[in-house]
């Protein structure tokens, strides 16, 4: 298991399902204080990352069950925690554009994504708090 010091959770995405990514962008962007958007794309979807904001584009069908998307510094203590409190693995833990992933059911039902960030990422994580 990875040795973790202070919290696991480093930061929420809000996740916002949007027709229009480039019409959509200006609002968020403002909301967050300027952020630049951090383009990507992941299987049909094309996604933009502005802040707090994750915005969704595309085929997203397959992704809105999804309550949120939590930035953590390790997998290992979400998967432990799913193990010890009845939930379950999804989808991976696989690799993906913003570091390793995986797609998680809680024992109540709700469906997380976890981002394990690479380095880079977390230098610039959106805290919890801000």
């Amino acid at each position: 298991m990875t040795d973790v010091s202070g919290p696991n959770i480093l930061g929420v995405l809000a996740r916002v399902y949007v027709d229009d990514l480039e019409a959509a962008l200006p609002v968020y962007r403002e909301l967050a204080g300027g952020s630049e958007p951090r383009r990507f794309g992941f299987r049909d979807v094309t996604l933009a990352r502005v802040g707090p904001f994750l915005l969704l584009s595309g085929d997203t069908s397959a992704y809105r069950d999804r309550v949120a998307t939590l930035l953590v510094r390790s997998l290992d203590p979400v998967l432990a925690a799913l193990a010890t409190h009845g939930g379950q693995v999804v989808e991976g833990p696989a690799a993906a554009p913003n570091g390793r992933r995986l797609i998680a059911r809680h024992g109540d039902g709700s469906v997380f994504e976890y981002i394990e960030e690479s380095a880079r990422l977390t230098e610039t994580s959106v805290s919890v708090s801000g």
